[in-house]
């Protein structure tokens, strides 16, 4: 039993650091854990994935200039996501092209350019922070930040949860009886690239899009029920 609780309570209540890891990783749970059930009903799983490589050119630029400061590096991750999720849902909405189709084409380029500016530094350790994250460096600043992209979130999917579900299941109907269909599709975009940058910091860019689709993908197996997912 001492064993048990030197592994497993002990780190929690001796040291501050692994709290903040502990705060941050749960209120990144709770915003990004709905976002991850509407990619899954939208078929858009590897969406996520591509959506959280995309970010990696404006936090590279923001890690290139000014190390690993959390504000410059989210406020870069931020306008890269938006760039790249307002240009693949134009391109499929307003030509031929698909949505993945024109994804995949933005987060590739995207993934490359990131990777080349972060090796401008010449390290293989700036690069797996950038990648990987560094959840036991959370500091409170970094707690603020999320808490206000989960906070954003959840209002958010309050105010819109019949039209985001809607969307997601049939958005022909939604354009059918509503002008909300464009505007919920980029306010969803919107809130899945700030997800991805309030995980950037704790889990990197690689890591963030798991925390949004592993527990969707667990709970369809208990449920096919929006609310309970």
């Amino acid at each position: 039993m001492d064993m048990l609780y030197g592994l497993v309570i002990a780190p929690f209540a001796d040291f501050g650091f692994m709290q903040r890891a502990l705060i941050g990783s749960l209120m990144l749970s709770l915003g990004a854990c709905p976002i991850g059930v509407f990619l899954m009903l939208r078929r858009m799983s590897l969406s996520g994935d591509a959506m959280a490589h995309a970010i990696l050119p404006g936090a590279a630029a923001g890690f290139l200039f000014y190390g690993l400061e959390i504000l410059p590096m989210t406020i870069g991750g931020l306008i890269a996501g938006v760039i790249v999720a307002l240009g693949a849902g134009a391109v499929s909405r307003f030509t031929i092209q698909r949505e993945d189709a024109s994804m995949a084409a933005f987060y590739l380029i995207s993934l490359a350019i990131g990777v080349l500016m972060v090796s401008i530094r010449g390290s293989s350790v700036d690069l797996m922070h950038v990648l990987f994250g560094t959840v036991l460096a959370l500091n409170d600043e970094a707690l603020t930040l999320i808490g206000g992209i989960v906070a954003v979130t959840l209002v958010s999917l309050a105010i819109f949860w019949r039209a985001l579900v809607a969307e997601c299941l049939d958005p022909l109907f939604l354009r059918s009886v509503s002008r909300l269909g464009s505007p919920v599709h980029f306010i969803f975009l919107g809130l899945v690239v700030l997800n991805l940058v309030g995980g950037f910091q704790a889990l990197g860019t690689l890591l963030s899009v798991g925390l949004m689709m592993l527990p969707a993908a667990a709970a369809r197996f208990w449920t096919a029920r929006v609310e309970p997912m």
